[in-house]
């Protein structure tokens, strides 16, 4: 005998399967079978035989454990809306004459039948598969079957329209994972398999976390849905009905959840540890930091890559495009950019569109451009995009050759830090922070931006005035605010004026002393544990507390120019464009003690007076300037100083 032909058209088959069953329900009902036609239940092995897959009714069943009569009790509930005779056979049995099925006709007719298949908590009412029509016993009332169950009887399996504007699908398009990741996906699948448990994952990583549970939900042959904090539920109620139609969803489309509660608030996280405690199968819980919970879970923390890693991401990236780069170049990359493993692999598409054959300077400028964008630093800094030189900056060449030295430190730290193992030896303290100290205009902050710009960073000016609060606990926040962002954004951070906020710890002779040395011992820690390049500024060295010297990796003296340095700095100060009167006489302009910025002050008014008189920049204009600027100090420019400029 041969074996049954299969229906290689799953959809088709599973409509041939239905069809045999409304008509065994019909015979139950009491429909007499045509003249020579096979039985119900032959018609039903027949059908199934030719199934290339389970027929929708039979996985249904399967998933909700659902007993032989709960099972025929929803195909009759099903049966009505999709067979005429079915349902007319219905009216005919029921007492309310109506063409709809009810708990009396299925007890009356169904084999096993049962009392309890209708209680609250049965698989059917429980799942919401199906519910007795209000205003009605319980005996004859109408069993309404869900929409959503109906379509996907027929063949349809598509998320319930009722959670369309809430979920969205994730797809699997995780990039390669850090090796810390990939750990971290192989644990949680461990612990997941042998307890299943609500994973909980916090840290500074959103779009890794993203990938993370991405990567898992694949690992467990399941699809993932995001549900975003702001959307969540909160009333109970509305978490109870959200649990039970996510509950099924996550049954009839094999598929996790992610309730991402990344800059959500307290309310809101505390909301979606309850909503966790009721729903059902994979679910992940998402974001920077949860508070304390009693919720039986599987705890994951998920920061950005460290410098390494981020290095060989940058290197996969590179290598699956076919883009060569120089190991300079991406050491760079790596060590200035705290990028994860996402962002990672869309700025490597994105240059390579611009140029296949690599370009590092494109890799670096979108790098900058996308960790500032989405390092969202607050308004208590002002970033500056530099274009400062070295040729902008005249000092001794001692000090030229320690900024320099500073320059390569940052430039090579991963190699240092990491290739030769000297991170292993303190994990502390890895960042450079430095102080520049000297009296005003002697060109501090210039050098800040000079190397922001050989190192192609943002310079992001910390704002004192904004950081330091007089509520307690605040400046502490600002601060962290401050330097997280930074530490994202791979900017060189600038505490201009610094000793107003790292000064000298003091003893302690009420509350506000207290909480003042506690702002200085944060901010210990805090540069300590920085990353990046931070640069403290300061007239005075001996203001700033001396725990900060210690954990300075360089102290650069700014002094005061000589006269040969003034000459330097009065030759680069106009630009190019600035016309200059033939009496301009550079030698005897650095005659006058000036800094650097009193002389950029002088250039200036000097440039507005000629403007305002339609004359090139001459000796006249300087002096009056020079008057100008001189009044502002407390001792001016004497007349002897400016006699022999005119």
């Amino acid at each position: 005998m041969n074996a049954p032909d299969r229906v290689t058209d799953w959809s088709t088959a599973n409509q041939q399967l239905l069809v045999a069953e409304f008509a065994r329900l019909r015979a139950l009902l009491g429909e007499e079978a045509p003249q020579g036609a096979a039985s119900a239940d032959a018609q039903i092995a027949l059908a199934r035989s030719r199934m290339p897959a389970p027929a929708a009714i039979d996985t249904l069943a399967a998933l909700f454990q659902l007993s032989p009569f709960e099972r025929d009790l929803l195909l009759l509930a099903a049966g009505v809306e999709m067979d005429a005779r079915l349902a007319a056979l219905c009216a005919q049995a029921g007492a309310a004459q109506r063409p709809w099925a009810s708990f009396g006709i299925a007890l009356a007719v169904l084999p096993d039948a049962h009392w309890s298949a209708l209680s609250p908590d049965a698989p059917l009412r429980r799942w919401r598969l199906l519910e007795p029509d209000e205003g009605a016993g319980l005996v004859n009332a109408r069993l309404k079957i869900d929409e959503r169950v109906l379509h996907y009887l027929a063949g349809l399996n598509r998320l319930d329209q009722r959670l369309q504007a809430l979920l969205y699908p994730v797809p699997h398009d995780a990039p390669p994972l850090s090796a810390t990741q990939s750990a971290g996906v192989q644990q949680l699948l461990s612990l997941w398999q042998a307890v299943p448990q609500t994973i909980v994952l916090e840290g500074d990583d959103a779009t890794g976390q993203r990938d993370l549970a991405c990567a898992l939900a694949e690992g467990l042959g399941a699809g993932l849905y995001q549900l975003n904090g702001m959307d969540m539920p909160a009333d109970a109620a509305e978490q109870a009905a959200f649990a039970a139609l996510w509950g099924r969803e996550a049954a009839l489309l094999g598929a996790g959840l992610l309730v991402q509660c990344d800059g959500a608030g307290p309310e809101r996280q505390a909301a979606a540890l309850r909503l966790a405690r009721h729903l059902p199968g994979l679910v992940l819980l998402a974001a920077n930091a949860w508070p304390a919970s009693d919720l039986p879970c599987h705890r994951l923390r998920l920061d950005p890559p460290e410098a390494p890693e981020r290095r060989a991401l940058w290197l996969a990236a590179l290598e699956e495009l076919g883009t060569p780069i120089a190991a300079p170049a991406l050491d760079t990359l790596a060590s200035q950019y705290r990028l994860g493993a996402r962002r990672i692999a869309e700025i490597t598409r994105q240059a390579h569109a611009r140029n296949p054959r690599g370009d590092a300077a494109a890799l670096h400028h979108i790098a900058r451009e996308e960790a500032g964008r989405h390092a969202a630093l607050p308004a208590l800094t002002q970033t500056i995009k530099p274009h400062a030189s070295w040729a902008d900056l005249v000092l001794p060449a001692a000090q030229q050759q320690l900024l320099r030295q500073i320059v390569a430190h940052a430039r090579h730290r991963l190699t240092v830090h990491h290739a030769w193992g000297f991170a292993n030896q303190d994990a502390r303290g890895l960042g450079l922070a430095t102080l520049f100290w000297g009296d005003s205009g002697t060109g501090k902050t210039l050098a800040a931006e000079v190397m922001a710009s050989e190192l192609g960073l943002n310079l992001v000016r910390v704002d004192l005035s904004a950081v330091v609060s007089k509520y307690i606990g605040e400046t502490e926040k600002n601060l962290r605010r401050v330097f997280d962002s930074a530490e994202q954004a791979g900017a060189l951070l600038l505490f201009d004026e610094a000793d107003a906020l790292f000064g000298k710890r003091t003893e302690v002779k009420d509350s506000h002393d207290r909480y003042a040395n506690i702002e200085v011992s944060y901010l210990l820690q805090r540069m300590e544990s920085y990353c990046g390049l931070a640069i403290l500024t300061s007239n005075h060295k001996a203001a700033l507390d001396p725990a900060f010297q210690r954990r300075l990796r360089f102290v650069v003296h700014f002094p005061f120019p000589d006269q040969e340095q003034r000459e330097g700095i009065w030759r680069a100060v106009f630009p190019q464009a600035a016309p200059l009167a033939a009496d301009v006489d550079f030698a005897r302009l650095a005659r006058l003690d000036a800094t650097g910025g009193s002389i950029r002050n002088m250039a200036l008014a000097a440039a507005f007076l000629a403007a305002e008189a339609g004359t090139a920049i001459g000796m006249v204009q300087l002096m009056q300037a020079a008057r100008t600027e001189g009044a502002k100090r407390e001792r001016p420019f004497s007349e002897a100083e400016l006699r022999s400029w005119a």
